[in-house]
């Protein structure tokens, strides 16, 4: 029994049993999802939001940190507003959300409206949404788990890889208050898009009666924390990185057109490596992904450590993206192999929110020492050890077949899975 399941009913009927469209679920979280990512080109706003507002890189660091903390409290919302109203509704009022959160930072006059705005409002609705497009996307697909979760989660790093230029050419031709406000238009009109796909999807999340607790094998507690604290470490590295790259290969020598375009590539790396994560978990053991993909980004903050530069900077913050990318599509995908998809957005929920305490703490430590070192060494050094930490934690988890194979039995014991159709 579960607190939270799902119903595949017909558009406009309400008749259940009617097959889901996949493809108009994947597509309502690629419009959805693919524009918020805009977080994770940050980074370019740092020196002009300095510049405009007077403030400090550790002041836009814990901006951040609370659109992280936002993005997670609105994940962990999300199943338990399943039902409250159509899917869709739910869907465009996210996304309306972080729209008026981001017309908020556009116009605010110090840091406490660009932490309401940019922070909580952006972070919870973004958060939110997120996570109710890969529930229904998880209760439309029959296979390929692995390889659409962590396409599901390459569209954040996507989303960033498109707006960091554009938003540099903005910047620097209408200013950066309205390149928010252009922003703000894009979240609108792309959450009324998403919300109409949904519609279409014939997928309705809705809320179940109560019911008894999780056993202690569906709560697998040792590999849920296990499986954080391995995704905490990557994301620790590679949200420090996503927060902070322009900054970072300024700060080490690199010109403004390098950093905003260093910052371009790096987004991209991350955007592939969360596809090919996801889609390693499908043939390959996952602790072996796991240890591999910290062995790389643990080899990118060496890097930069022993050999500091412009170039080298690009150069291994793209291998700590490289590994924190692969993490993140691994861990989108573990949640599907280790646990039922009838409660992915529960599980995946819960278990996002190692990578909102790892945006709170580094990047913020990371923004501190810049502060007062005028540099990035020291934090590139705390990362390395976490990468370390992370591979060993790593090595624990199951090795669990892969997630082409383990979806039969997951699904076996779900009827909700099975049948597509609301039930106990």
């Amino acid at each position: 029994m579960l607190l939270r399941y799902a119903r595949v009913c017909d558009a406009g009927s309400g008749i259940s049993g009617a097959r889901p469209s996949a493809w108009r679920a994947v597509a309502a979280a690629t419009v959805l999802n693919t524009p918020l990512g805009s977080l994770y080109a940050f980074s370019v706003f740092l020196k002009p939001l300095e510049n405009l507002l007077g403030l400090h890189r550790a002041d836009l660091a814990l901006v951040f940190a609370l659109a992280a903390a936002g993005f997670g409290g609105g994940m962990n919302l999300a199943p338990h507003v399943y039902g409250i109203a159509p899917t869709a509704i739910v869907v465009l009022a996210c996304g309306l959300l972080s729209s008026v959160g981001i017309l908020l930072a556009a116009t605010a006059n110090g840091l406490g409206q660009l932490a309401l705005g940019y922070g909580v409002m952006f972070g919870a609705g973004g958060g939110a949404a997120y996570i109710l497009a890969q529930q229904v996307v998880n209760l439309s697909i029959t296979r390929h788990h692995g390889l659409v979760n962590g396409y599901l989660v390459a569209l954040y790093p996507a989303g960033a890889m498109i707006a960091a230029p554009l938003f540099g050419w903005s910047i620097r031709e209408l200013g950066v208050r309205l390149t928010l406000g252009a922003l703000a238009a894009v979240l609108a009109a792309t959450a009324l898009i998403s919300a109409w796909l949904i519609s279409g999807s014939r997928v309705a999340l809705v809320t179940g009666a109560p019911a008894a607790a999780w056993s202690g094998a569906e709560r697998r507690r040792e590999v849920f924390w296990r499986l954080a604290l391995v995704f905490f470490f990557a994301a620790s590295a590679g949200l420090m990185v996503l927060s902070q790259a322009a900054g970072i290969i300024a700060a080490y020598g690199g010109a403004t057109s390098v950093a905003v375009y260093g910052t371009t590539f790096i987004a991209a790396t991350i955007a592939v490596a969360r596809v090919g994560g996801g889609w390693m978990v499908d043939w390959l053991a996952i602790p072996a992904i796991a240890a591999g993909a910290h062995a790389v980004a643990f080899a990118g903050n060496m890097a930069l450590t022993l050999w500091p530069g412009p170039e080298v900077s690009v150069l291994a913050l793209m291998l700590v993206g490289l590994g924190y990318g692969l993490i993140s599509g691994l861990t989108a995908a573990a949640v599907a192999v280790y646990w039922s998809r009838a409660v992915y957005g529960r599980v995946a929920g819960r278990l996002y929110l190692a990578w909102c305490v790892a945006a709170i703490v580094l990047p913020i430590v990371a923004g501190r020492l810049f502060d007062v070192t005028r540099g990035y060494g020291t934090a590139m050094v705390i990362a390395a050890a976490g990468n370390v930490l992370g591979a060993v934690v790593a090595l624990g988890l199951p090795r669990q077949r892969g997630a082409r194979t383990d979806r039969r039995t997951a699904d076996d014991d779900t009827p909700s899975d099975a049948a597509g159709i609301a039930g106990g």
